[in-house]
This record gives structure tokens, C-alpha cells and sequence, in this order.
């Protein structure tokens, strides 16, 4: 199963969930940290600056955060304009603080990249550019325009042009870098907890189909003998008995087996059946159960077991296997990577199966195109075409779209059962195979009942 990265939610769509509380809890603990800066400024420290403007830009901070939590429910969420007024806002009072006590001369103008480390990490690329450019202008006004502090003595606290025009490069190069840094890792982070989300839910999925299957098995196999003993004592009811007792032992005998399938029903309707036979399989009875619902007869599939060919699993009956468990994400795993050399190939793909005394190996290769090259070392990344332009792709492999978030469902599922999955691109002249996955194994780690001895081929 190909999942599409459109399906995800967008990552502009982030901006939407921040709630109006955290923006005023924040902008509390500035009016906090504010006020006590400025009281130990004035106050202690004796430095002369507006106090009664410092004051006022507190006061109106402290009001926009009363009207907030008073006005507007606790859980109410902004759209991103309006999240990106509120830390404009936020922006231009503490330039305006900074303005009145010593510009980018005072240590607290570094907390002029809060605003804009914010929307790099929740707002979309054109909010950030906003209050970005917003923060750098600013900057520069401040290093221009400012009032100068006075010590207690009358001197002006007012550091010489080079650490001036030195602090500014600093703070705008900060502003820059910080917000280039602060979205990329967030944009990285969200997406990967959406795939991780997009995995869980077809894991789940393919677990539901499993345990129906499994429950489904198990009735039938264990309804088989009391349903078989109804219909043998039905015929005989058809024919006839030379008495009335044979008949009421017969009778209470359909009650009986009756009576033991609404118990075989109830028990499985619980809690299932566990049947060694349906949990433990051979390799090649796994790999087809991964290609079963994805097989299309227009295109050829040729399966390999240690260099023995064969176009039906039932060619490798003969031959010893290694027995693994039957496991939701292996076999959704090596499903999607199968179903994607399907997707693409021009008319074959090979399932080549190796096993040696420490490794089991499975490759899957199909004559296609292969991947993009500017793509291949991202392979098994989510969401590739968002993180790339589509400009930069070669378009050798048609509809690649919908191999992001496909291809690291399946990587991360078999990584978690301690695979190494390798993708590449090779061109063979025998066979014109052009993408090729490679999932390697060690026996040990997922092998039933594992023991080290000599491989035999049958």
C-alpha cells in the first residue's frame, strides 16, 4: 500500500494550534521578568532612565494579557494572522523598552529573537519573514536612535562605535540563523511525528486484518469436528432408527456439539485463538502473504530461493526454510516495498530470497526506471516531494509522490524488527533491473527457535 504525503496535515496548518493562553502565559513571565529588571535598574543599580515609560509599556502588556484571560476562553485558538499580530506586538514593545533604556547597548536586547524563534517554529515562511525582517529593522533603529542610561555618577553608559555596530551584526546574524535553524528542525520534527502517526494507524490496520484472519482460521479448524458430527447424525435422522432410544442419544448428541460450538464461538470472540500453525510460518509462505493482495497477473513476479527459481511459492515446499514469525509489520513492510517495484516496473520484479548461517537476505528489484537520483540518498524519508522542489527531480520514476511516506512506513516498521533496508539503483544488463531494495536480517533476532548450523538447500 502506496500512502500519499498529501494526506498529511500541512505544516502551515501548526500555526493554528497554538493556544491564546501559552501566548499570554509567556508574555506574563516577560511583564515579570521586565518589571524586575527595571526596578533593579532604577532602583539598586541606580541607573537613570524613563521609568514612568517603562512602566507604562508593562502596564499596557499586563492589560492585553487581562483582557485575554478574561475575555477569551482558556482553550481558544488563534488563526496564524493573528498570532503573528500578537507576537508583533510582543516585538514592538520590547523594542520600544529597549528604546528607552540604552537601545542595543542593553544585554536584554538579545530577547528580541523570542518573537521571531516563535514563528519560525509555528507560523508559516511568510509570518516568519515578516516578523524577521520586522526584528532586523528594528535592530538597526535601536543602534541609531535610543536614549542612553546614566549612571548614578552622570555618565553615559554608551559603549564605543565598534561594540555597537558589532552587537548589531550579532543580534541580526542571530535573528537569521537561529530562525533558519529554529523552523528547519521543527518542519523535520513535525513531519516526522506525522509519518510516525500515518505508520501507527496502517500498522493498526494491518493488525485488525491479521487477528481477523487468525480468528476466522481458528473457527473454522476447531468448528471442523462438531459440525461434521451434526451433519453425520443429521443423515442418519434422514434414514431412520429400529428405536426410540437410539434416536434420543443421537438427539442429545446434536444438542451436545450445538452447545460446543456457541462455546468455540464465545471463546474465540474474546480473546482468539493463538495457533502456532497461523504465527510461526516459513520464509517464503511470509513472502507470499505480503504479495497476495497486491499481485497483479500483467505483471511477472519471479521469486528466488537461494538461487532456486520459481514463479509459484509452492516451487520452494521441497526446501528447508528458515521458520519466522508471522508479524503485522513484517509483513506490511516488505508489502509496501513489493507493491511499490509492482507500481513501476515495466513488466517484472524479482523477490530474491538468501539465508546463510548468520543473515536472512530478501531483495526486490523491478526493471523500472529506478529512483530519482537527486532522491536516492533521501530514500526512507517522509514526505520528500514537500521537503524538495519537484524542479530538482529527474521524473525517471513516474507518480513518486506517493513513495515518501510509503517507503518510510516500510523502513521504519523493519528497522524496529532489526533490519538493515539499503536503497539503490543499478542497471544489469541481463536482466534491466533499475530500483532495488535490500532487507537484511540476522537469523538470530527474528528466526523461530535459532540455532547455528549448517545451512542445507534441500
Amino acid at each position: 500500500m502506496v500512502i500519499s504525503s498529501k494526506t498529511s496535515l500541512s505544516k502551515s496548518a501548526r500555526g493554528e494550534w497554538v493556544r491564546l493562553n501559552t501566548l499570554t502565559y509567556l508574555r506574563w513571565l516577560a511583564v515579570i521578568g521586565q518589571s524586575f529588571a527595571i526596578i533593579i535598574g532604577y532602583f539598586i543599580l541606580k541607573l537613570d532612565f524613563s521609568l514612568i515609560g517603562c512602566f507604562t509599556l508593562i502596564l499596557a502588556s499586563s492589560i492585553l494579557n487581562l483582557i485575554s484571560s478574561f475575555y477569551f476562553p482558556k482553550t481558544t485558538r488563534l488563526s496564524e494572522f493573528k498570532n503573528m499580530l500578537l507576537l508583533l506586538y510582543d516585538l514592538v514593545q520590547l523594542s520600544l523598552m529597549l528604546y528607552l533604556t540604552g537601545g542595543i547597548t542593553n544585554p536584554f536586547a538579545v530577547f528580541i529573537l523570542g518573537p521571531v524563534i516563535i514563528s519560525a517554529t509555528v507560523l508559516n515562511l511568510r509570518f516568519t519573514i515578516i516578523l524577521g525582517s520586522s526584528a532586523i529593522f528594528i535592530i538597526v533603529l535601536l543602534s541609531i536612535f535610543f536614549n542612553p542610561i546614566i549612571d548614578f555618577e552622570g555618565k553615559v553608559l554608551e559603549p564605543p562605535p565598534l561594540i555597537l555596530i558589532g552587537n548589531l551584526l550579532a543580534i541580526s546574524i542571530s535573528i537569521i540563523f537561529i530562525a533558519i535553524y529554529s523552523r528547519r528542525v521543527a518542519n523535520e520534527t513535525f513531519s516526522m511525528s506525522q509519518a510516525l502517526q500515518a505508520m501507527q494507524i496502517a500498522l493498526e490496520k494491518e493488525q485488525r486484518l491479521s487477528s481477523l484472519g487468525g480468528i476466522a482460521a481458528a473457527a473454522a479448524h476447531e468448528m471442523g469436528t462438531p459440525l461434521a458430527t451434526i451433519k453425520l447424525i443429521s443423515t442418519e435422522l434422514k434414514h431412520g432408527f429400529n428405536d426410540e432410544k437410539e434416536l434420543n442419544q443421537d438427539l442429545s448428541l446434536i444438542s451436545s456439539q450445538v452447545d460446543r460450538c456457541k462455546d468455540i464461538l464465545r471463546n474465540i470472540g474474546r480473546k482468539g485463538k493463538d495457533d502456532i500453525f497461523l504465527r510461526d510460518m516459513p520464509l517464503m509462505i511470509i513472502i507470499q502473504e505480503a504479495c497476495n493482495p497486491i499481485f497483479n497477473q500483467k505483471k511477472e513476479i519471479i521469486f528466488s530461493l537461494n538461487n532456486n527459481l520459481g514463479k509459484e511459492i509452492s516451487d520452494f515446499k521441497e526446501l528447508n526454510q528458515p521458520v519466522l514469525t508471522r508479524k503485522p509489520e513484517l509483513i506490511y513492510g516488505l508489502r509496501n516495498i513489493i507493491q511499490n517495484a509492482i507500481e513501476f516496473s515495466r513488466s517484472t520484479v524479482w523477490i530474491d530470497v538468501e539465508y546463510d548461517p548468520g543473515f536472512i537476505y530478501i531483495t526486490v528489484s523491478d526493471n523500472g526506471n529506478g529512483y530519482p537520483s537527486n532522491l536516492l540518498d533521501k530514500i526512507g524519508e517522509p514526505y520528500l516531494i514537500n521537503s524538495y522542489s519537484k524542479k530538482n527531480s529527474d521524473n525517471s520514476r513516474p507518480y513518486y509522490e506517493g513513495m515518501g511516506l510509503g517507503l518510510f512506513i516500510s523502513k521504519t516498521l523493519l528497522e524496529n524488527l532489526g533490519a538493515n533496508v539499503h536503497f539503490k539503483n543499478e542497471k544489469d544488463i541481463k536482466n534491466d533491473k533499475g530500483a532495488i531494495v535490500t532487507v537484511i536480517f540476522e537469523r538470530k533476532k527474528i528466526e523461530v527457535n535459532f540455532t547455528n548450523k549448517k545451512i542445507n538447500n534441500g
